[in-house]
């Protein structure tokens, strides 16, 4: 089966996500155990759009963390490398303007959204700072960065169960729900892998962007990331 490993290598990547699309959402509810919901609606309130506003959702899969936006009279953008994601997320709400787009080189122009928006993304990213300045080049001066994502939880206890327990049993929890549960051995060691949240607080700030704060979400297993465009 197809996975990607932390070289990131952007077919690899974008070809593993195509091979768990249709049972994408599924598969991170069980594995989850539901809280992947709270985090998305914690997400959806920290991004803080209203009617009028343009969001650019990057990395949005089949579409979950656009609908929200959407059914508030948002104007949303959800945008993906895996045309795998786009084809699931086109045939549940054709309604929503699929975008193919690479993290790294978004086919936007500048200055062309009030808010952008990754969940669960940023961490499979091969360039994370090229795409943390490409997100700051299409946001509007004063626009908003909310990334949530993977992280450390805080407690010493939590964080050895976290990772010698949770995310050791990935892969066989995976088995019985995913297209592809082999990209999940991909899903434990990318989050081993991953900064905690003041490194990625500090890789967000080194890309441009201002006011940069966290918020832990579930004790520090996700952190939501929060910043500001330059003004002009």
């Amino acid at each position: 089966m197809t996975r990607a490993d932390l070289s990131k290598a952007p077919r690899e990547v974008a070809r593993m996500f195509d091979s768990v699309a249709e049972r994408y959402d599924l598969t991170n509810t069980v594995l989850t155990a539901g809280l992947d919901r709270t985090w998305r609606r914690a997400t959806t309130r920290a991004v803080a759009a209203r009617p009028g506003d343009r969001v650019l959702d990057i990395a949005a899969g089949p579409g979950t963390s656009s609908i929200p936006f959407a059914d508030a009279g948002v104007e949303v953008i959800p945008a993906d490398f895996s045309l795998g994601m786009l084809q699931v997320g086109k045939r549940a709400r054709p309604d929503l303007p699929f975008v193919a787009a690479d993290a790294t080189a978004l086919p936007f122009a500048d200055a062309s959204f009030d808010a952008v928006t990754m969940s669960f993304g940023l961490r499979n990213v091969v360039d994370v700072p090229a795409a943390l300045a490409e997100f700051r080049r299409v946001a509007k001066p004063g626009g908003r960065l909310v990334i949530c994502e993977f992280s450390t939880p805080t407690l010493a206890p939590v964080r050895a169960a976290y990772h010698q327990g949770v995310l050791r049993a990935l892969p066989a929890v995976a088995r019985r729900t995913a297209s592809n549960p082999e990209s999940y051995d991909y899903l434990a060691e990318s989050i081993r892998a991953w900064p905690d949240q003041r490194g990625l607080a500090d890789t967000i700030r080194a890309a441009g962007w201002q006011d940069v704060a966290w918020r832990n979400l579930t004790g520090g297993v996700v952190a939501l990331h929060r910043a500001t465009a330059p003004s002009a």
